[in-house]
């Protein structure tokens, strides 16, 4: 005699659910690559939002699915899981930014408030820019940047001028910024200048730095601008890019 096998239900939301979580992952690598690939950053956030989009209906699908699960008793809820799971592991960085104003607040940032290092204006600077220069620093961005990122603070180097700038030279190629114009201290004003572009940690989006190397008695002060080239909200990258390069210069200063 036949034994008649009834199959158990299957929730088809918490298979879609792992599948979009999936095609929201592929999505995301492809983003970020084409990101720092050198893709134009509306065309790059077009493809993350649509990775984002993809994650968050893959969390509806799972909801979904434990609805169903819970009610009838359905089968899936492994894949239910694996695919909220993913879904919000996408979404948390992301969501994180969005939720911390301190990250989204100042796209130019200085160690200067008071007299902001300039941008060189000579032709190889501004053609590496893509032929553009950062503005002034406005007085409501300032204040801003004084509230909100009060350890942004001068850089004073117990060297003299030219032991720092080659320190400086150092660091720089420590933590990969591509050089785009130096002078050296030197000339009545002894003043020696660096600008150059980093790239955020994530996307690899260029980032225009400038540092101003001025000599004082016994001592020699640095001051950085970094300018995030196409976000209003930089999310964190200039402070970063600042951030990175102190500990870099730090670890230079520390092997003399």
């Amino acid at each position: 005699m036949r034994r008649l096998i009834i199959e158990e239900p299957y929730a088809k939301s918490a298979v879609i659910s792992r599948r979009l979580a999936l095609f929201a992952l592929v999505v995301a690598i492809i983003g970020i690559g084409a990101a720092r690939s050198g893709l134009d950053p509306a065309a790059a956030f077009a493809i993350l939002g649509g990775a984002a989009g993809a994650a968050i209906a893959s969390v509806l699908c799972a909801c979904l699915a434990f609805v169903v699960i819970w009610r009838s008793g359905a089968k899936g809820a492994g894949a239910a899981f694996a695919g909220l799971g993913l879904a919000v592991l996408l979404l948390a960085y992301p969501v994180y930014l969005l939720m911390t104003p301190r990250r989204a607040a100042v796209a130019d940032l200085t160690t200067d408030l008071v007299d902001p290092p300039a941008f060189s204006l000579s032709r190889p600077a501004q053609a590496a820019r893509g032929d553009a220069t950062p503005r002034d620093i406005a007085a409501s961005v300032r204040a801003g940047q004084a509230h909100l990122y009060p350890q942004i603070q001068p850089i004073l180097l117990d060297l003299d001028v030219h032991e720092a700038y080659a320190a400086i030279l150092k660091a720089i190629a420590a933590v990969g910024w591509r050089i785009v114009e130096q002078t050296p201290p030197g000339g009545r004003s002894g003043i020696g200048h660096v600008d150059a572009i980093a790239r955020s940690f994530m996307l690899g989006f260029p980032i225009d730095v400038t540092l101003r190397i001025r000599p004082l008695a016994g001592q020699t002060r640095v001051d950085v601008r970094s300018v995030s080239r196409f976000d209003r909200y930089d999310f964190g990258a200039n402070q970063n890019t600042i951030g990175v390069f102190e500990s870099a210069l730090e670890t230079q200063v520390d092997k003399k």
